[in-house]
């Protein structure tokens, strides 16, 4: 505590100088790190601005202009975020991130299906803002079941199979994984969900703005997701609801004004929708070649590496997003030493206060020194390929 204190107090008082120095830092370092969160594209910010300063409005204001100029840009955001992931634009709720969509849709479901059962199935390899909120729910009379996966990251549909009771109203199984990039058999998923008429909800927040994502194709009934993953503003995330074949329910987290059909009070964030909006419509354009060029950059990355003895890729090597390179290094290789240069990760951002190994890892089999030496490489379209080589080349070296 006397440290943290004294970090405060120096930083305060050598505030610009620090300030000076993080720039310098942050301008040099290269950023390998897009699973955590992706830069805002230039073409988002300039659609954002208007909206803070100029067109002002609250989108539900609709006596004078000001108001219909907000309501308009939220309906062509709405529009825009729909087309990318093929729903109704009245299926989109806005929430502040996927964290509470995340929420909004265990919660919602479990309050509104209460009468049908308390059973919900997901994995032991979801994100923690699916498993916080599961066991939140356990005490409140949810009874859980947390699948196994294999050592590729994937799940067993049998297991799932076998898991299923009566009393099963939900199963909540990500798309693809924040640490690993795995990708489970969705569409496997739905059907036997629909065959046994229960509800399938998956946290797709790393597959959004990777994948193509057609909801009626993969056949989900709710997905999470995020624009900051996808050259987004960060805030601002959304919930697709099914509203017909079937029409899932959900009851309100937050409360007051009964905004969004009753499904998520609170004023609309207008710019940052705005600039949502955009980056799906961004996306939704440049998907090929933007996959193609990432794919290659991934790739070129891992097949440099594996002359390293011991080097183990996580995860599927068929089931995975373009982007995403969980490697297991010996451990005489201190990669940890090359975070003054180049930006990565050791696991999820958003677990990064947790001093635990990763929980992604350990369910796959990994045991602690492997998981203290495996690390997260997600590439995304503003890296190049000189940038990839010079990585690769002091990873070698170490």
């Amino acid at each position: 505590m006397k440290q943290k204190i004294m970090f405060i107090y120096t930083f305060k008082h050598w505030e610009n100088e620090c300030k000076d120095n993080l720039l310098k830092m942050i301008n040099n370092l290269i950023y390998f790190d897009n699973n955590a969160t992706t830069k805002v594209d230039k073409e988002v910010i300039e659609t954002m601005l208007p909206f803070f300063d100029q067109n002002y409005g609250n989108a539900a204001s609709k006596l004078h202009a000001h108001g219909w100029v907000a309501q308009a840009a939220v309906e062509k955001a709405t529009e825009q975020i729909a087309r990318l992931i093929n729903c109704e634009p009245s299926e989109i709720i806005f929430t502040s991130g996927a964290t509470e969509s995340v929420n909004l849709a265990l919660k919602g479901i479990y309050e509104a299906y209460a009468t049908k059962g308390n059973h919900i199935i997901t994995s032991k390899t979801e994100h923690k803002a699916v498993l916080d909120t599961c066991l939140y729910l356990e005490t409140k009379g949810a009874n859980i079941t947390y699948l196994n996966v294999d050592k590729e990251g994937l799940i067993d549909l049998d297991d799932l199979k076998a898991s299923i009771q009566p009393s099963t109203i939900l199963v909540s199984i990500m798309a693809a994984n924040n640490e690993t990039g795995v990708i489970q058999p969705l569409e496997k998923i739905a059907e036997i969900c629909v065959e046994k008429n229960i509800l399938f909800f998956s946290d797709a927040t790393q597959f959004v703005g990777k994948e193509r994502c057609d909801v009626i194709e993969l056949g989900v009934h709710c997905i999470a997701f995020s624009a900051h993953k996808m050259y987004g503003p960060k805030g601002i995330g959304a919930l697709y609801v099914r509203r017909k074949d079937p029409r899932v329910n959900l009851i309100e987290q937050i409360n007051g004004g009964g905004h969004q059909n009753a499904k998520r009070s609170g004023t609309l964030n207008v710019p940052l929708i705005a600039g949502f909006g955009k980056a799906a419509e961004i996306f939704s354009n440049d998907f090929w070649e933007m996959g193609t060029h990432v794919s290659k950059l991934k790739n070129y990355f891992e097949h440099q590496l594996l002359d390293i003895d011991g080097l183990r890729i996580n995860g599927s090597t068929r089931h995975r997003v373009y982007n995403t390179s969980n490697l297991t290094f010996p451990k005489d290789k201190q990669v940890t030493s090359l975070l003054n240069r180049f930006a990565f990760s050791s696991g999820s951002a958003c677990a990064s206060a947790n001093p635990e190994p990763s929980h992604v890892l350990k369910a796959m089999g990994l045991n602690d020194d492997e998981v203290k030496n495996s690390f997260r490489f997600s590439f995304g379209k503003n890296n190049t390929l000189e940038e990839v080589k010079l990585i690769v080349e002091e990873i070698m070296k170490l």
